[in-house]
């Protein structure tokens, strides 16, 4: 089953990808490598899911927020390399804007983990960093970045 295909088993749909705001591209291919800019939890309206997970946001709607990112980071990946048949996730770097004493970021990550096991089976499993942050750009709750690799 294709990748598409299993977006429309799961009922989710890629939105449209983003203009950077700053002096950067959403996605950088070197070689067989892309390397994809962080994104928050993006909104239809270009706004984005605001707040600190441990205290206004919980952890389940941080896991919520981190698939949406998940499909912001796959629309991306199809924009950048064509065919979301023919890519693998290697790396991610997840970042919560948490409370200092908040310790979940694991299971928030696990949000966009998940979603790119899902619609990518084997090639979407991944190393991985979770880690809370103070701040992140305009109050996201959550911000990611992707390693992919453009198979042959």
């Amino acid at each position: 089953m294709s990748a598409e295909d299993r977006l429309n088993e799961l009922g989710l749909e890629l939105p449209a990808t983003y203009t950077p705001v700053a002096t950067y591209v959403p996605a950088k291919r070197v070689g067989d490598l892309l390397f994809l800019s962080g994104q928050g939890p993006r909104l239809a309206d270009g706004s984005h899911h605001v707040g600190k997970v441990g205290a206004e946001v919980t952890v389940a709607e941080a896991y919520e927020h981190a698939k949406l990112v998940g499909l912001g980071l796959l629309a991306a990946i199809k924009a950048a390399a064509g065919d979301l048949d023919k890519v693998e996730i290697v790396k991610l770097l997840g970042m919560v804007n948490a409370t200092p004493d908040f310790t979940q970021q694991p299971e928030v990550i696990n949000g966009c983990s998940d979603l790119l096991v899902a619609v990518l089976g084997e090639r979407g499993r991944h190393a991985r960093s979770a880690v809370g942050m103070g701040s992140l750009p305009n109050g996201m709750t959550v911000e990611i970045e992707a390693i992919v690799r453009i198979l042959p």
